[in-house]
C-alpha cells in the first residue's frame, strides 16, 4: 500500500493544509494497518466490509457510467513508467470500465514508494507463475 496524502483532500483542501505532519504521519500508519486493527476488533467475518465497499462504488461508477476517479487495480503499460503488471493507481472508471488511468505526479519518495510496491507486486506473481 502506498499513501498519497499530499493527494488526499476533505472537501477540496489538501491534506497537509488541514494537518500536521505528525499527525499525516500516524494517519498513513494507521491506515497501512488498518486491516489488521480491523480484524483484531472484529474477529471473525472482518474481511469483508472494504473489499464491498469499494467494489460497491466500482460497480455504481460503470453502471451508471459516473466516470469517478477510484483507486483500482489496472494493467500498466508504460504508466508510472512501469510495464506488464497489474497494480492499484488512480483511474477514471466509467460504463467501459477502466477509461482512463491518472497519472500522478509523484515525487521522489512516493516513486521509490511505488517502485517497492510494483516490485512486491511482480515478486507474488512469479511465486504464483503468473
Amino acid at each position: 500500500m502506498v499513501p498519497m496524502p499530499r493527494f488526499t483532500t476533505v472537501k477540496g483542501v489538501p491534506l497537509p493544509a488541514l494537518l500536521s505532519q505528525d499527525r499525516i504521519d500516524a494517519l498513513v500508519a494507521r491506515t497501512r494497518n488498518g486491516g489488521a486493527e480491523i480484524v483484531s476488533l472484529l474477529k471473525t467475518g472482518s474481511a469483508y466490509y472494504a473489499p464491498a465497499a469499494a467494489a460497491h462504488e466500482m460497480v455504481k461508477s460503470i453502471l451508471l457510467n459516473k466516470k469517478r476517479m477510484l483507486p483500482c487495480a489496472a494493467y500498466l503499460n508504460g504508466e508510472y513508467g512501469t510495464r506488464g503488471v497489474c497494480t492499484g493507481v488512480p483511474v477514471l472508471l466509467g460504463s467501459e470500465g477502466v477509461e482512463k488511468i491518472i497519472e500522478l505526479a509523484l515525487n521522489e519518495q512516493e516513486k521509490r514508494d511505488f517502485e517497492k510496491s510494483v516490485a512486491a507486486v511482480r515478486e507474488l506473481a512469479e511465486k504464483l507463475n503468473l
